[in-house]
């Protein structure tokens, strides 16, 4: 099986580029690929910051891949979550080094996740973002955590609960983005960032970024399991299975509310 993801250090900068075309859509490959190469880097004594990035022109990560939502129940799910939430989320908090998320493209729901599980995130104008979960019969699991810390309840509620798609400007304004520029700039921007940070004491930035984990994490893991566990319940009803059925023979659904 060929690799989806790119592994690649430039001047002790790991550069992570997923390249699962057409989308990026995430499936056991490219979540366990991408936690792969954070574990590399962290224990590549080379690299001084991280960036995770798409190979693909206008496309960051489409989120789920719908082939594999479709087949899974709320057990497999769970399996899924065990590498694509936790393990990832693990080997972010034990890194050590900063990571950028290069957003080039648009970004949906999981793959929304992808950036803001980052500590910085670097988008293009051109850049959509959102999470459309709740239309497909999922739940924005890992952002329902997220979200209300960074933007605010009722903001947070409003793009969770309508599943809007908006712009990286506006993702900016909340507070979700930290830069949005040209697309052509996004990678140039965020190689130069990482190599601000990549000149910094390696020990120093690694005392850092632990204490900012830690003083940061509070009742995170705890409350993204207790969300976790309610989209796992969400999968098994049959709303959820004729949402996802739906929206792939692109239909209206015919909801039981069961």
């Amino acid at each position: 099986m060929a690799a989806v993801v790119e592994y690649r250090v430039v001047e002790s900068v790991a550069e992570i580029v997923m390249h699962r075309g057409p989308v990026n859509a995430i499936d056991h490959q490219l979540a366990r690929e991408v936690v792969d190469a954070y574990v590399r880097a962290r224990h590549d004594d080379s690299v001084r910051a991280v960036i995770l990035t798409s190979g693909l022109p206008t496309v960051f990560s489409a989120g789920l891949d719908l082939k594999l939502a479709l087949s899974m129940d709320g057990q497999a799910l769970r399996s899924f979550i065990e590498v694509f939430y936790y393990e990832m989320h693990e080997a972010l908090y034990r890194l050590g080094k900063p990571v950028i998320a290069a957003v080039n493209g648009h970004a949906r729901a999981a793959g929304v996740t992808w950036a803001v599980s980052s500590d910085m995130i670097i988008a293009a104008e051109e850049a959509q973002m959102g999470y459309p979960e709740i239309d497909v019969g999922l739940l924005p699991a890992m952002h329902l955590v997220h979200l209300p810390r960074v933007a605010g309840r009722h903001r947070a509620a409003e793009l969770l609960f309508t599943g809007d798609i908006v712009s990286a400007a506006q993702m900016q304004r909340l507070g979700v983005v930290n830069t949005v520029c040209p697309r052509a700039e996004v990678l140039p921007r965020a190689r130069a960032l990482a190599q601000r940070l990549a000149k910094k004491s390696p020990i120093a930035m690694k005392l850092l970024r632990d204490a900012f984990m830690r003083a940061n994490d509070l009742d995170y893991r705890r409350g993204m399991e207790s969300v976790v566990e309610t989209m796992c319940q969400l999968k098994d009803s049959a709303d959820s299975r004729e949402m996802l059925r739906a929206f792939a023979e692109k239909r209206a659904a015919d909801l039981k509310g069961k």
